[in-house]
């Protein structure tokens, strides 16, 4: 996310794993949704990559879903995830309100949706045929665009596909309905058709985005850093910046791919020689034009403590 982004409040209009490494507590991540075919659901807490299908992961009564917030990005809009510890027995229900408050762990994601209440949601059948079903109380605000524009409504529906696709671990058509009737019905004023599918991850996601660190996540000496990227020649740049934005650490991950869709990096940061503090990421797609040509880097930035 961009460090200029700004943060709605919790109740404004809405428009890619591994757990932060070193010194603070976090919950378990799921799996990346963004970058390959599911793996199946996960029964414990575990550290998986950031290369599949986006999985739940239960850790006693809760489990860790992805929630996909809105951030600025140089063309404009785009969704970035954040991977959220919600109630084991709804987290479908939990990720949308979640979705619809705005209430991102990273000051720099907002929401285009309004909050609503009463919302529901469930994976019927299988394989090519399954659909995820979200059902909306006749008078949702969900219902109608309101202020949003015709390009904000579509990201923002395309917010809570990936969101829903990511909690039930399928790329699965969403159709929407009002609930207690099987008419389909319009997501915020966008025509449903046959329901709504996935845009292509060029087309709506942030192209550098960060897994780990986690906002406001506490790190020494080393650390591991993850997240994804679709960047050129795979190369993502990596950045500490101290309080004055000067950059103080400065490496690279190489992604495993960079043309199509997001691809994941990892790399390892070392921070040993700062004084402790807090500080910014930053990782970003590589520009070589110096932006010259297209629209400029994409950046990803979290707030760190360096113990």
């Amino acid at each position: 996310m961009p460090a200029n982004a700004l943060r709605t409040p919790l109740a404004a209009a809405l428009s890619a794993v591994v757990l932060a490494a070193c010194g603070t507590e976090t919950a378990p991540v799921a799996e990346d949704p963004t970058t390959s075919e599911p793996s199946g659901p996960s029964s414990s807490p575990a550290a998986p990559s950031d290369t599949a299908e986006s999985s739940p992961v239960a850790e006693g009564d809760s489990v860790t879903v992805p929630v996909y917030f809105v951030g600025d990005a140089p063309q404009g809009p785009r969704l970035f995830r954040e991977f959220r510890r919600v109630p084991a027995q709804d987290p479908a229900a939990a990720a949308l309100e979640l979705l619809g408050s705005g209430d991102a762990l990273d000051p720099d994601y907002r929401t285009l949706l309004p909050a609503a209440q009463g919302l529901s949601a469930s994976l019927e059948g299988a394989g090519e045929d399954a659909t995820i079903a979200l059902a909306l109380p006749a008078d949702s605000p969900w219902l109608s665009r309101g202020d949003l524009s015709e390009a904000e409504a579509r990201l923002a529906v395309q917010s809570v596909v990936y969101t829903l696709q990511g909690v039930f671990q399928a790329k699965a058509r969403l159709s929407v309905t009002h609930q207690g009737t099987s008419h389909a019905a319009d997501l915020l004023g966008v025509p449903t058709g046959n329901g709504y599918s996935r845009a292509p991850e060029l087309d709506v996601l942030g192209l550098a985005s960060v897994t780990t660190p986690e906002e406001g996540a506490t790190v020494a000496d080393t650390f591991e850093a993850s997240g994804v990227a679709s960047s050129f020649e795979a190369t993502v740049p990596i950045e500490v910046r101290d309080a004055s934005g000067a950059v103080v650490v400065e490496t690279f991950a190489t992604a495993e791919g960079w043309m199509d869709r997001l691809h994941p990096w990892t790399t390892t940061v070392d921070v040993s020689a700062l004084a402790p503090g807090v500080y910014t990421f930053v990782a970003r797609t590589d520009d070589p034009s110096g932006g010259a040509e297209g629209f400029g880097p994409t950046e990803d930035t979290k707030t760190i403590t360096v113990q």
